[in-house]
């Protein structure tokens, strides 16, 4: 099944900053104070979309796989960045070990979708392979900032509790295994509830986007089963390979807690 794209307009796109003016209108009139995020929230989504857009059509069409794995870089340094900036805690260094983790995990992640289940040729076909693990990182950088967060924040709050075990002769490993747990499936919470949900409560983006664009939506559910267990996995996995090396970095070379 195929259909007729039904362009946007440039005016018909401003139109739709009447949205803004009525999200405006209710902070100003309720005192919620959002009328700037909101300003300066619309400006950089048109700037940053549009740039985007030039940028990814300057790749489609020169096709080189250096640049397509150069702007995957880019996206997972952006990630990590955003991850800096959610966590509060500075105590303990994670951006490196967190930009090589999600770097080697997704990587691989994305490569095994485009190039085996997806089937694109070659692999970093950038038509496929940069949306795909766009959304992987994506999706993967919320959870790691909420496991991360809550990793700290338990440490802290029960390090009475983790000292007692490292005292009672436990490593680091088990004085922390429930924390570590807790602070995983903490951000795993939001992919799940997706998965459950996914076709009852909401139509996924990149499946309205197929059949907006007239794609068959058997074919348009096929793609999106792939992203919606693609997402699970490589949330769960960047989540425990993230907060496991940062849980280690939390305790001295003589198992003591850092965190305080």
């Amino acid at each position: 099944m195929t259909g007729t794209i039904i362009q946007i307009a440039p005016w018909q796109l401003f139109l739709c900053l009447g949205f803004v003016l009525v999200a405006g209108g209710a902070s100003v009139y309720h005192g919620l104070g959002l009328g700037r995020d909101l300003l300066v929230g619309t400006v950089r989504a048109f700037a940053q979309l549009f740039l985007v857009g030039y940028v990814l059509r300057f790749v489609f069409d020169v096709r080189l796989a250096w640049l397509v794995l150069l702007m995957f870089v880019f996206m997972v340094g952006a990630a990590v960045h955003t991850i800096r900036g959610r966590v509060k805690d500075r105590t303990i260094p994670f951006v490196i070990p967190t930009f090589f983790s999600m770097l080697v995990t997704y990587t691989l992640v994305s490569v095994l979708v485009t190039g085996v289940i997806v089937g694109a040729k070659p692999w970093w076909t950038p038509q496929y392979f940069i949306p795909l693990a766009g959304m992987v990182v994506g999706n993967s950088m919320t959870a790691i900032a909420i496991s991360l967060e809550r990793l700290f924040s338990d440490l802290k709050a029960r390090h009475a509790e983790v000292e007692m075990k490292l005292a009672l002769g436990a490593d680091y490993r088990e004085a922390s295994q429930d924390i570590l747990a807790g602070s995983v499936k903490a951000a795993m919470i939001p992919s799940v509830n997706s998965l459950m949900a996914v076709g009852l409560v909401s139509l996924p983006g990149m499946m309205t986007g197929q059949i907006l664009s007239g794609t068959d939506p058997l074919v348009a559910i096929r793609y999106q089963l792939v992203v919606m267990l693609m997402l699970v996995t490589s949330t769960t996995l960047g989540a425990l390979t993230v907060t496991g090396l940062i849980r280690r970095r939390c305790f001295s070379a003589g198992q003591r807690l850092l965190l305080r």
